[in-house]
């Protein structure tokens, strides 16, 4: 089908059966000449030109139903013909079953293909023509008919193909974006807030008048953050192509990295095997626990953390849970895409995240498929 879906088939095509209309005409009407002489000519010009021209409005125009009734008056043409004289006017029943299956809807091609092949046997027989050249030409128009229509519709079914082919190709684009998305956000809300925290405190501390070495201490702090941020970078890039660190030594980092910056405690727990977690899973228990605790810095600063990863059946839980505490000025920064990303990701594997506040601070849960 690629073959007749190139321009130049198209043209040569549309060229061949405009030659082929042309001489068509040219033949029934001298036909009709010899036999009928001038008053023949005289009808059958105006016939054979207006058979010509509706098929080449047909070939031009769009819109089935107008292209339905420029197809029956060639076709009328082309059985008027042969009505003056036998096979004078096949040029065009045969035009007509090739083109319109292309230039209008399938049951008024059918229709038209039908009443060509039925009003044609009658118009033969009535002209006493014999029952075989009637046979013969009545399968010519069946099997050029049937031609036609297969024709068409493998290039409908290619079209729609190509199609259905780019619109899964733009999904996979956004799917692909949005994924792209949420590994930027969560490297960089994870490092970047982190950072922030003790340059702002290294900042008013330099104000202040504050001690230097406490001063330093907090540049040197962010400045550790920084490489931390980079080295995840490096991770996600690892991910992306298939190497990853195992997941509990993940959260080992995560923990230490949370202490590094906050100076509070923050404890690991698992429980269970989680080695034949999908990629998928991995990926989204690893950036769940790193946005829940960017949360905790932002959000209660000072909180004790909990991080604990079990293995319950066929379900893997990763609960984050804090003590509470103060906001920190980072509290408003963000453009609140952390939950939409964690809840996105838990869905897309049909797993679930359900947050909200306790008694004494809040929690993060993530149930993801083992």
């Amino acid at each position: 089908m690629a073959f007749f879906a190139r321009p130049f088939v198209r043209r040569a095509f549309v060229v061949l059966l405009v030659g082929q209309l042309i001489f068509g005409a040219v033949y029934g009407l001298v036909d009709v000449t010899t036999r009928w002489g001038w008053p023949g000519f005289a009808l059958a010009l105006p016939v054979g030109a207006a058979a010509v021209g509706c098929l080449l409005g047909a070939l031009a125009l769009e819109g089935d139903r107008r292209n339905s009734i420029l197809l029956a008056v060639a076709l009328l043409g082309g059985l008027t013909l042969n009505g003056f004289v036998p096979y004078s006017g096949m040029a065009f029943l045969y035009a007509m079953v090739y083109v319109a299956p292309f230039r209008t809807g399938a049951w008024a091609a059918a229709a038209l293909a039908v009443f060509d092949m039925a009003a044609f046997a009658g118009i033969s027989l009535l002209t006493g023509m014999e029952l075989g050249a009637i046979l013969g030409n009545v399968l010519g128009l069946t099997y050029s008919a049937i031609l036609a229509f297969v024709i068409q519709r493998l290039g409908e079914t290619r079209r729609q193909g190509a199609e259905i082919a780019d619109a899964r190709a733009r999904e996979a684009v956004l799917a692909e974006r949005t994924r792209l998305a949420r590994e930027v956000h969560d490297i960089l809300a994870h490092s970047q807030s982190a950072q922030i925290v003790h340059l702002e405190g290294a900042r008013l501390l330099l104000e202040r008048g504050g001690d230097p070495a406490a001063t330093l201490d907090r540049v040197n702090r962010a400045v550790g953050l920084a490489r931390a941020g980079l080295e995840e970078t490096r991770r996600a890039l690892d991910t992306l192509r298939g190497e990853e660190l195992p997941l509990t030594e993940r959260l080992e980092r995560l923990a230490v990295e949370f202490r590094s910056a906050t100076g509070a405690p923050c404890s690991i727990s698992v429980a269970g095997e989680f080695d034949s977690l999908e990629a998928g899973a991995r990926m989204a228990v690893a950036r769940t626990a790193q946005e829940a605790l960017t949360n905790v810095r932002k959000h209660a600063r000072g909180a004790a953390v909990s991080v604990a990863l079990r293995r319950l059946g066929s379900w893997c839980e990763l609960e984050v849970r804090d003590t509470g505490g103060t906001p920190d000025r980072l509290a408003s920064s963000g453009g609140g895409y952390g939950l939409v990303g964690m809840r996105e990701r838990a869905e897309l594997i049909g797993g679930s995240l359900a947050v909200g506040a306790g008694a004494e601070g809040f929690s993060v849960l993530l149930r993801v498929p083992a």
